[in-house]
């Protein structure tokens, strides 16, 4: 007998069966789909972790960490200026190093009238908006000559344009920061993502915030590489350049965000492999409810069995009919739970914001694995259907 004939009665023998072999496959449907899903889910909220982490890419945080040495010479050290416009010309000059991004921060009231809310308001240089990916929702962004001239010119948050003006847009109107009028000229759109918070944010040119607040500190300093495969020795090239400047031995220190991320990714997998494991437990309670029938159908069948073998089929050949059909009834699980996961994960997936990345080695995996159960838990019964006595089995009623 050939395999396609016994794929032909092993699919006859299921269709004459219809509810019994979905209540069996239920078992397989369910264990592949939360296989599916909970891999999808990992691997797309690591995908995420990832981008909110790294942000527009080979980004280097620096950041200033005093010796006990400096902290005893100079307890005030915090308070005294971390980076100069200095720092900031001699890290530009650094070839792997594309762009620098600067920001420094207060926390004040901004008003509109008789309207306040605390902000946290960030004088920023030019390339602050790209490199942290903030888009415009309304009105426009900075021009050059705004951040050359110091314009009093401002780029707010949406939540702060709904505190201050509710339903009006807030384009064009002049807000006050402290006594100092400045003119908003666009709304940022609302953050999204799994770091996303809706916080009142006031960005205006870094001129403009040393004119408004007196100061010229710059407080955080964000180094972006010309590539991914320059970002540690950019890294390591500004933290020598502003220890040297500094007269510092090792307090300027950089932050890779892709290792950050990286360590990160490598909890997530973990994680997800801990929970698939488990989810990978209702495939087995799947298998044991396959070996199960396949074990009635024996029994039900076991004059057919006589007869067959009484016409001369071999113990080999009804091994192989029976591991057969315990296959298709696993495969076709298999694929119905891949699809069910898929689309779960899908859902989830549009609900969360992150992308359903269901790899095709999980595809296979999972499709290749249901077999495997179909032929381990199909084998018990395969043998026990191969091994019955004709003269026995003809006489079963």
């Amino acid at each position: 007998m050939s395999w396609m004939e016994n794929i032909s009665m092993a699919i006859g023998s299921l269709q004459s069966h219809k509810l019994r072999s979905m209540l069996t496959m239920l078992g397989i449907i369910i264990g592949v789909g939360a296989v599916i899903i909970v891999v999808a889910i990992g691997q797309g909220g690591e995908a995420m972790l990832k981008s909110q982490i790294i942000g527009s890419g080979n980004t280097i945080q620096v950041y200033y960490e005093p010796s006990e040495e400096e902290l005893r010479a100079n307890p005030n050290i915090y308070y005294e200026a971390l980076f100069t416009e200095e720092d900031i010309r001699a890290l530009k000059q650094i070839p792997e190093i594309k762009q620098v991004v600067t920001s420094s921060s207060e926390f004040t009231a901004a008003r509109f009238q008789e309207t306040a809310a605390d902000s946290n308001v960030s004088g920023i240089n030019e390339a602050y908006l790209q490199v942290n990916d903030l888009k415009i929702k309304k009105g426009k962004s900075f021009s050059s000559s705004d951040f050359l001239g110091g314009r009093r010119t401002v780029v707010i948050s949406a939540s702060l344009e709904e505190e201050l003006f509710e339903q009006d847009s807030a384009v064009g109107k002049v807000i006050r920061i402290g006594n100092q009028p400045v003119e908003i000229i666009g709304v940022l759109e609302k953050p999204t993502g799994m770091f996303a918070f809706n916080s009142n944010e006031v960005y205006l040119p870094f001129n403009t915030w040393k004119a408004i607040f007196g100061q010229s500190n710059i407080t955080q300093v964000t180094l972006q590489a010309v590539s991914a495969d320059d970002v540690e020795t950019a890294g390591n090239k500004a933290a020598q350049k502003l220890n040297t400047l500094h007269n510092t031995e090792e307090s300027y220190k950089v932050v890779n965000m892709e290792e950050m991320a990286q360590g990160i990714s490598q909890v997530t997998r973990i994680m997800t492999l801990i929970i698939g494991s488990i989810a990978g437990i209702s495939l087995l309670v799947g298998g044991i409810g396959v070996m199960n029938i396949m074990l009635v159908s024996v029994t039900e069948r076991t004059r057919e069995i006589g007869i067959r073998m009484a016409l001369g089929a071999t113990r080999k050949q009804v091994l192989t009919q029976f591991l057969i059909e315990s296959m298709i009834l696993t495969l076709i699980g298999g694929i119905l739970g891949l699809l069910m996961g898929w689309g779960v994960a899908a859902i989830v997936a549009a609900f969360a914001g992150w992308p359903p990345l269901i790899s095709w080695q999980v595809v296979i995996v999972g499709v290749l694995f249901s077999m495997v159960i179909g032929i381990v838990f199909g084998l018990l019964p395969a043998n026990k259907a191969s091994k019955l006595d004709p003269i026995e089995s003809l006489r079963y009623e």
